[in-house]
């Protein structure tokens, strides 16, 4: 099938030929074929020799558009200034990353009163490309050493190591298949999840991910002499995580069942002063979302959403924890409890109002201190700290200010900037706009607009929407520098608050989930319609762009609606709804999609997966599909089989081309990437527009 590139005086290109198998499914008496699942072995000879074929066609589209590079050169600019995260305290100690402004990763530096910054670890000396990320750093109790997470091209595995504060230096330990973990002190040791150590053939499926085991690991000791603290090989596709209070006086216990539908977990407690203690069970049920903050004494501070789904916090007595007798601190509210930390001998709770952070200061009895009157209208993260903590940090940042620290004074309430941010452009020039769109169903669906001030509404606006509409995620206000060169250029940036997420707490994340997933498209639509409708943009001219649950959306519009945008571009997508649940932790989304193994999803599912309502004769949206071959979340195949399938269908001269990074994951794995990647994506959304950027040549 050939097709025209549409740059001047360019040749036609051909797709390269994909081979169909005659496989066919049986799906409770529905047949369905699946021509393309040779491309879900994805290091297979003959897969890798397709992603070849079709990045040599993608690059060579890309390489013909004449402003590529100048845009490459310009987010180049844009995103060199320095970035700093909110420092974490133990101790004498603050712990926080920092990039210089073109580093890879940031680096983690420690720092005290009495002295400048240090080094602690610069993950862009680890390997020679600069993919190999550091997450998850944590102090143990005295904050002497701290354990950290390494991963590589992107992947979700990683390897604990410790270091030793005072020497800078790493000890011999090494912890192997650690996967959805987290790291939890105790003495001289800590607790963590990890997988078996699988076999080699089952490198590329779900039994990889099964089995999740939680260890006690003795520092000095060998991964072989760890020791099994929870199994269940009975639900193999469990989660099980454990935690431990900033005292160490307890450990908790944490058991999700999402692969069976259920989006909540159980919870169990361990009083660490008594040695040969067992858990017990605080709460026992799959179907409420229970956290513990922190011991209060010989209570529990919790924050659950059980009889409160925009969440509350209670306190639990673990010697007599039924539900008649915890006592609530903070009852739940209209607007969604979004995040809660317990620091200084206070509460910081953050809510949602409409989709901008509003944080107050309660004492541990729930009594109200204070609302924080923030820097702006905005997004706050942060608050965490000890028990003792005479100060916390937080992070503010809106669509036009950078992600910017604080330092929060416990004892008067004050704060003030921590670190300067200073921009090579100026964020003033754009203003942001919320506004309010009324869905098919009537349901009034919130969505930022950001552009430069004085926008025009012609109906001639290059606009990009983004949306992703899941897994109880909210789309708060963020600040992208990489986003600003498309802004510059006229360019309307539109983040759509669909149902699904966490905008509106619980219930807003109910009407997007399984069998009322369609709402989400729906939203999407109606946004995108509202923007025609008040001259924003037109067809010709709009973009839609979403990641993961996100591609999921961006291939259900395109299959729903193909000529609604001019450009479509779904990222690691979710894109054969069939199968999902087949691959690495897919099995964990059916807690919000629900599984073709259920008679009664698998009508839902088939009626709006991407890959199975691609229409054969169509002319689909100019489509640039993104994944990464080390994503071991959504693996690429989803994002082969959908190329393989829309290339087969499509007619027309837009392009529909799938672009693989190489060394990448669920996203990009370095800065670098982030870069060509986003230079890639405005050069073929330009392109496609009819529209060339104004850059220095």
């Amino acid at each position: 099938m050939s097709l025209s590139p549409d740059l001047e005086s360019g040749p036609s290109f051909q797709y390269p030929a994909t081979a169909c198998v005659d496989h066919v499914d049986d799906y409770h008496g529905t047949s369905v074929a699946d021509p393309y699942r040779w491309l879900e072995h994805d290091t297979s000879p003959e897969t890798e020799a397709w992603v070849a074929a079709q990045n040599v066609v993608t690059f060579a589209y890309l390489d013909r558009i004449p402003y590529r590079d100048r845009l490459k050169a310009r987010l180049t600019e844009l995103v060199n200034y320095p970035r700093l995260s909110a420092p974490t305290a133990k101790g004498p100690w603050r712990l926080f990353a920092r990039n210089d402004g073109l580093q890879n990763q940031a680096v983690y530096y420690l720092q005290r009163d009495d002295m400048e910054p240090k080094v602690l670890l610069d993950p862009n000396t680890m390997s020679a490309d600069g993919t190999t990320r550091v997450a998850g750093l944590t102090f143990d109790r005295h904050a002497t050493r701290i354990a950290y997470m390494v991963s590589g091209a992107g992947s979700d595995w990683q390897q604990i190591r410790v270091m030793d504060v005072a020497t800078l230096e790493d000890l011999p330990d090494r912890i192997d298949w650690v996967k959805v973990s987290g790291i939890a002190w105790y003495g001289e040791g800590f607790f963590y999840s990890r997988y078996p150590q699988p076999d080699v053939a089952a490198a590329a499926f779900s039994s990889m991910n099964e089995d999740h085991q939680v260890y006690y690991h003795a520092l000095g000791t060998t991964q072989a002499d760890d020791v099994l603290v929870y199994r269940d090989a009975e639900h193999p596709q469990r989660f099980h995580h454990v935690s431990t209070t900033d005292d160490e006086r307890f450990a908790f216990l944490y058991i999700s069942d999402r692969g069976q539908g259920r989006d909540g977990n159980a919870l169990y407690a361990k009083d660490l002063q008594h040695a040969h203690a067992n858990f017990t069970p605080i709460w026992t049920s799959f179907d409420d979302e229970i956290t513990v903050l922190d011991n209060v004494d010989d209570l529990l501070l919790v924050m659950t959403s059980r009889a409160a789904p925009n969440r509350r916090v209670v306190l639990i007595d673990p010697a007599a924890p039924a539900e008649s007798n915890w006592i609530t601190i903070l009852a739940e509210r209209p607007e969604p409890l979004d995040s809660v930390r317990a620091a200084g001998r206070r509460i910081f709770a953050s809510y949602l109002h409409d989709v901008t952070t509003r944080t107050f200061v309660h004492f541990l009895d729930g009594r109200l201190e204070r609302e924080i009157t923030l820097p702006g209208v905005g997004t706050v993260v942060g608050f965490d700290g000890a028990r003792d903590a005479t100060s916390v940090f937080f992070t503010f940042t809106s669509f036009t200010a950078p992600s910017t620290v604080y330092r929060y004074r416990i004892e008067d309430g004050s704060y003030a900037q921590y670190g300067n941010v200073t921009l090579p452009f100026d964020p003033s020039q754009f203003e942001t706009r919320q506004v309010f769109v009324v869905s098919a169903d009537g349901t009034r669906i919130p969505a930022f607009v950001v552009a430069k001030k004085g926008l025009v509404l012609d109906g001639n606006n290059p606009t990009l929407l983004y949306g992703y509409g899941g897994f109880n995620v909210s789309l708060p206000p963020g600040f992208s520098a990489l986003r600003v060169a498309f802004l510059e250029q006229g360019g309307v940036y539109v983040q759509a608050n669909l149902r699904g997420g966490n905008e509106y707490g619980e219930a807003w994340h109910q009407a997007g989930m399984k069998e009322k997933k369609q709402n989400v498209f729906d939203d999407f639509i109606a946004v995108a319609e509202w923007l025609i409708a008040h001259q924003y943009t037109c067809s010709e001219r709009l973009a839609i762009q979403g990641g993961s649950n996100g591609g999921l959306l961006v291939g259900a519009i395109m299959t729903q609606r193909p000529t609604l945008a001019r450009v479509a571009l779904p990222s690691v997508g979710v894109l054969d709804m069939l199968r999902f649940h087949k691959f690495t932790i897919g099995w964990n989304w059916i807690a919000d999609y629900g599984s073709s193994d259920d008679p009664v999803a698998f009508e839902y599912l088939y009626a709006y997966s991407p890959l199975h309502n691609l229409r054969d004769g169509v002319t689909y949206p100019a489509t640039l599909i993104t994944t990464g071959d080390h994503d071991d979340r959504v693996v690429p195949a989803h994002s082969f089989k959908f190329a393989a399938r829309l290339q087969e269908a499509h007619v027309g001269d837009s392009p529909v081309l799938i672009r693989v990074e190489t060394q990448s994951g669920h996203g990009s794995s370095s800065l670098t990437k982030s870069i060509h990647e986003a230079a890639d994506v405005y050069a073929f959304l330009f392109h496609n527009f009819a529209v060339e950027p104004q850059l220095p040549v």
